[in-house]
């Protein structure tokens, strides 16, 4: 049997302007091919991201799988921190990049109601906490394999780490006695990834540009992928882009991860130097 999640929204006070989100994939908007030298080159982003997030995960013991369900609000609302690195290099047509990935999201309700019994009316107070926190890694090496005014286009290779620590407590109390107990996961998924990313330009830079990437891998999961697109517009010091993206993790049979995905809005800047 499934178990849902809940989230009560007035539990936990948001700290989410504290949380600095730095998508390191989004660096899939590299500089333009005019800016392709013998020279060292570097790219860094800062950006806000607000996924939804949604999986199925099976609890060390459980029978049943649970299902983890964090609307959009409900992460405004119950986010305690969340952090995003990202940075690329680049020579010619080499490069890397690297990202990670911090999400931390919690929260706690307590519910009681009157059950009549032969008695009288009997109260019953329910107390849950919930805490979802995630790590995901992706590093890979690049290389460009078009670039022109218009196109820029690199294949890349690497790998993504996913370390997923979703936990849930419970009380039932009542005057008569009470049950307690918790669910806690703590696991680390780690997937080889190849994939395309780059941007197409609308006009003369700077000016308007489309960036996109996509990979695709596998290993401790069955499949994972990553996709961003959006639209962006170029400076001379680097790009302020509005784009989405969506993670996805599949899991293998009778393991404890069954799913996993983020989806929502980035927005950001992204420099060059």
């Amino acid at each position: 049997m499934k178990n849902f999640i809940p989230f009560d929204r007035a539990m936990v006070a948001p700290l989410f302007a504290a949380a600095a989100l730095v998508p390191a994939t989004a660096t899939a908007q590299t500089a333009p091919a005019s800016l392709e030298s013998d020279k060292w080159q570097f790219t860094a982003a800062l950006y806000g991201y607000f996924p939804v997030i949604k999986g199925t995960v099976k609890y060390p013991g459980d029978l049943g799988t649970s299902d983890i369900d964090i609307p959009f609000h409900d992460l405004l609302d119950h986010l305690k921190m969340g952090f995003m690195g990202a940075f690329e290099v680049r020579k010619d047509r080499w490069g890397m990049f690297t990202d990670a990935l911090y999400l931390n999201v919690g929260g706690s309700n307590s519910q009681t109601n009157n059950f009549m019994t032969g008695a009288g009316a009997v109260p019953v107070t329910a107390n849950t906490s919930f805490s979802f926190k995630a790590w995901v890694v992706t590093a890979a090496g690049e290389y460009r394999v078009a670039s022109d005014p218009k196109w820029t286009v690199d294949l890349l290779a690497g790998a993504r780490m996913l370390y997923l620590n979703p936990s849930l407590d419970y009380t039932i109390a009542s005057s008569g006695g009470g049950i307690s107990g918790n669910k806690h996961l703590s696991k680390t998924f780690w997937d080889g990834i190849v994939g395309i990313k780059g941007r197409y330009a609308l006009g003369d830079a700077p000016g308007w540009f489309v960036p996109f990437y996509l990979d695709v891998g596998t290993g401790d999961t069955a499949m994972t992928w990553q996709g961003i697109t959006g639209i962006g517009y170029s400076f001379r010091w680097g790009d302020v882009v509005a784009t989405y993206r969506y993670l996805d993790w599949n899991g293998k049979s009778g393991k404890s991860l069954q799913d996993l995905n983020l989806g929502g809005p980035m927005v950001g800047v992204q420099l060059h130097f």
